[in-house]
């Protein structure tokens, strides 16, 4: 099995990429899902702060690599020759899906901040109702999962600073080499 992860700070493109997938027939797996999922579980509005907090525990009570692990049988799940996983937060993870999946490639999604919170503002979704300062205080703790190590282990890059046509256009060509298909 073929897995491409995808690691960016919030709101670079992961979601576009994810789509993009799809597009292409190729599964995704959203870790976010993950903690989605148990904010709902525990009765909690599905907020920003939520969803930090329950990854936090879950990191805190299971280790650093936590939500790969939970995710690690959603992708084999999926039977499929080729997976995209979506949302990795830390080099814990990376090193969970490397040792779990001997054919895994990280690809590393970067934007500015200014241009990260613009898009953040547009897309609408209930956790993402933040200040610019409730924004940088997000990238802070997402950085302090090892987000950062994480986009340094990318074995591929992608800056996404232009048109989402430009974007979309990179990212299926990216897709389709790493996962040996037709462009």
């Amino acid at each position: 099995m073929k897995v491409i992860g995808i690691v960016g700070m919030p709101a670079s493109g992961k979601g576009e990429a994810s789509r993009i997938a799809r597009e292409l027939g190729i599964p995704v797996v959203v870790m976010g899902d993950a903690i989605r999922e148990r904010v709902k579980e525990a009765g909690l509005p599905l907020t920003d702060a939520n969803c930090g907090a329950i990854a936090g525990k879950l990191r805190v009570d299971l280790g650093m690599d936590a939500i790969a692990r939970i995710t690690i049988p959603r992708i084999e799940a999926t039977g499929a020759p080729v997976v995209l996983v979506d949302g990795i937060r830390g080099d814990y993870e990376v090193t969970a899906f490397k040792g779990h999946f001997p054919d895994f490639t990280l690809i590393g999604i970067e934007s500015l901040f200014e241009t990260r919170y613009r898009r953040l503002t547009n897309r609408g979704r209930s956790d993402d109702s933040l200040t610019p300062d409730e924004f940088r205080a997000r990238d802070e703790r997402e950085l302090g999962w090892g987000l950062g190590r994480a986009l340094e282990l990318a074995d591929c890059r992608i800056t996404n600073e232009g048109s989402l046509e430009e974007f979309a256009a990179e990212v299926r060509t990216l897709l389709c080499r790493l996962g040996g298909m037709e462009g």
